[in-house]
């Protein structure tokens, strides 16, 4: 149950970063409220970290379809979106709350990597159990 779940917001995760990413890779800073007026180097940099984040949730998709999904890798991934959390936190700290949005998604990057990790090893242990049974 713990290793379907694990696959199933693995997943879950990995496509819908990928599909943000993407999006922000083709509309530069436009899909982000309360962005102000873009200029070059702020839509430039929009649009490379929106082909980081695709690849980002390409990882989570890649790790995920593994058998068993290695723990080490939800681990970093969940550490990485954590310290994405943590980056959001220190931009509050210099430059006040920010949109609602980001507010969700900063609740999001602190509630979800205690899940992941939770979870980390439930498909290496599925795997494990399985081999000790067929001994």
């Amino acid at each position: 149950m713990a290793a379907s779940a694990l696959r199933w917001l693995a997943l879950v995760m990995g496509v819908i970063c990928v599909l943000i990413g993407l999006e922000h890779l083709a509309t530069g800073e436009a899909l982000f409220p309360d962005m102000g007026e873009p200029g070059a180097t702020a839509d430039s940099q929009a649009r490379f970290f929106g082909a980081v984040f695709a690849g980002y949730g390409l990882a989570w998709i890649l790790a995920a379809r593994r058998d068993p999904i290695p723990a080490s890798a939800i681990r970093l991934l969940a550490g990485i979106m954590l310290l994405g959390a943590v980056g959001r936190f220190l931009s509050i700290a210099v430059h006040g709350w920010p949109h609602p949005v980001a507010l969700m998604l900063t609740a999001l990057e602190v509630a979800l990597p205690p899940v992941y990790l939770v979870l980390a090893d439930a498909d290496e242990k599925r795997v494990a159990a399985g081999r000790a049974a067929a001994a």
